[in-house]
């Protein structure tokens, strides 16, 4: 009997047109590190008296689908999670394309997501995808992943898969040593780690329901935020910080080939941080930013894609 494997697993995923309907075609094959995305429905433990010690037969509770899936960091797949994040983005060029996504939008986009475990064979459709949240890591060294967190409408599971044959992507992969941070148009050296969390903060539309789903789920008041640690090396952040003035950040990787991802934090404020000498080591300081509307641009932030894909 075959069992389980996660090297054999599959992942594709298609945009919806009508929420919570999985598409009959267009699916996506997605590279992805792993995923927790699935559904659950717990019980209800009987409060009833009267027929002794022994408890009564649970009830079923509301059916509850999400998770996280960990994703490369790349040029051509992670527009899709970027799609999903901010939805549509303007496009210009004539190959190699400029995807910008913007921050703001009142709208985001639903995706149906399998998963296919084919030596079961298992394969599990969640419909109603929405992007909560999405967030990643700048270091010196290591693999560079994104990390999804999505909330679902439903799961339906089978032994074929639903998505057909999904299109491939060539995998064309940023690594950490790609990576620079620029503040204000200038390098911001002497930092160790940085750290870029942007929610959607989604409100689950909790309605009655027969099969127990929720209607949907709603962006509210965006959130972004993070980390940069550094090495103490002068009084440029400290005293922003104690200014209370914002300054623009980008987090970008470029590639040899040219393929780029860009990610601009308009209006980026800063704490004061504790300057604390812990020995005789070098000093390091982290500070704990939040973004806001920057008022000239318009909006948040802004990511851009440059790759060889001419549609999302």
């Amino acid at each position: 009997m075959a069992r389980a494997q996660g090297a054999r697993a599959q992942m594709a995923l298609a945009f919806e047109t009508t929420y919570g309907t999985p598409p009959v075609g267009g699916f996506t094959k997605m590279p992805f590190a792993s995923t927790s995305l699935g559904a659950e429905q717990p019980l209800l433990n009987s409060e009833l008296l009267g027929y002794g010690r022994d408890p009564l037969a649970p009830i079923k509770d509301a059916v509850t689908a999400d998770g996280d899936v960990v994703v490369p960091l790349d040029a051509e797949a992670f527009g899709f999670w970027l799609k999903a994040a901010f939805d549509d983005p303007t496009t210009t060029g004539t190959g190699p394309w400029t995807h910008e996504f913007q921050s703001g939008s009142w709208t985001l986009p639903s995706m149906s997501i399998e998963t296919g475990m084919p030596e079961v064979p298992r394969y599990a459709m969640y419909s109603g995808c929405v992007l909560d949240q999405i967030n990643w890591q700048m270091q010196r060294s290591g693999l560079l992943t994104a990390t999804a967190r999505l909330v679902a409408q439903g799961e339906t599971v089978g032994t074929t898969t639903s998505a057909g044959t999904p299109a491939a992507l060539e995998l064309k992969r940023f690594g950490h040593f790609n990576g620079a941070i620029t503040r204000n148009g200038t390098a911001l050296g002497n930092v160790v780690s940085a750290e870029i969390t942007y929610a959607n903060n989604l409100d689950r539309i909790e309605t009655i329901r027969s099969d127990g789903r929720i209607d949907g789920a709603d962006p509210s008041i965006a959130a972004l935020t993070g980390r940069i640690e550094v090495r103490f090396a002068d009084q440029t952040l400290v005293t922003q910080a104690i200014n209370g003035e914002a300054c623009e950040m980008e987090f970008a990787y470029v590639l040899p080939s040219g393929e780029s991802f860009t990610f601009t934090v308009h209006a980026v404020y800063l704490p004061r941080p504790r300057i604390e000498i812990s020995g005789p080591q070098g000093v390091q300081a982290t500070f704990d930013w939040q973004a806001a509307r920057d008022s000239v641009v318009g909006r948040m932030c802004t990511a851009t894609l440059i790759n060889d894909i001419e549609v999302y």
